[in-house]
């Protein structure tokens, strides 16, 4: 890759940048700050020292591999905008769902729990639907909690977040709902050396086990913490569906279901609280 050099022209970077047209586009936006409209009819604007020095390192590290997401900063979820760091996953499409089904099934003023917060993007998303639920959202990581907070301010909702190992933080609290979208993906899958994935936090990602162990943990515990007919909702990988439906059943959930994405994989499952069931 040919440096650029102070002085060199965005309509110039955009022609030679070695990067996709739209990522370049996207990066010159975000070190420049013009709009859409601006980048079009300043395209003869000369780059100063400092955004030459910060495109270069940009398009490095595009190059490396490393996701735009985490170049930007951002990323758009559930129509709001979340900041993003390599502390925490990069919230995906397929998650919507999740959220999705999580507001289908929480009653008025209901309460609800995250488990495994990352970015915030599930509980804000929530939250910011539904002014009426009461928000709570955990995770192990401390740097994983500060991109939440920072969220959760930047998108005007009230989420109390809590350094958590699972439950361990909430004592005897009851919940109307609880959601997850914990690490699932097997150790050693190629997936983890791929792509995306490289970047982001392994731990979030994979159990380093058989994928299901902490799937299996929240099933097992999260009936201590639900309220009668509270429903747990969880998300799991692409061919995790009927092994989480046993666990859910094994465990005395009733109403045991898997939902589809867009992709038409089945993404979530999900079952609710039996009164007999301590």
């Amino acid at each position: 890759m040919m440096p650029i050099l102070v002085g060199t022209t965005i309509a110039s970077v955009m022609r030679s940048a070695p990067v996709e047209q739209l990522e370049a586009r996207m990066l010159i936006r975000h070190v420049t700050q013009l709009t859409r409209v601006q980048l079009i009819t300043q395209s003869e604007r000369a780059l100063t020292a400092a955004e030459a020095e910060q495109l270069n390192i940009l398009f490095q590290r595009r190059i490396a591999g490393e996701p735009m997401a985490y170049l930007l900063g951002e990323r758009e979820f559930f129509g709001l905008t979340f900041q993003v760091d390599p502390a925490v996953l990069i919230p995906r499409p397929d998650t919507e769902l999740l959220v999705e089904l999580a507001l289908q099934h929480l009653p008025q003023d209901g309460r609800v729990l995250d488990m495994g917060t990352g970015s915030g993007a599930i509980a804000i998303a929530i939250a910011h639907t539904r002014s009426d639920a009461r928000m709570t959202a955990l995770d192990l990581s401390e740097n994983a909690l500060l991109v939440a907070q920072s969220n959760a301010k930047n998108n005007q909702v009230d989420v109390e977040f809590l350094r958590s190992d699972w439950f361990a933080a909430i004592a005897e609290q009851q919940f109307d709902l609880i959601v997850s979208n914990p690490p699932y993906i097997v150790a050693g899958d190629h997936h983890l050396s791929e792509g995306d994935l490289r970047f982001e936090p392994i731990d979030a990602l994979t159990d380093h086990g058989d994928g299901l162990s902490a799937l299996r943990i929240i099933s097992q515990q999260a009936t201590s913490y639900l309220s009668d007919d509270g429903w747990l909702l969880m998300e799991h990988g692409y061919d995790q569906a009927e092994a989480v439906r046993a666990l859910l059943k094994q465990d005395g959930y009733t109403e045991v279901q898997s939902w589809r994405d867009l992709g038409n994989i089945e993404r979530v499952s999900g079952g609710k609280k039996s009164r007999s069931v301590k």
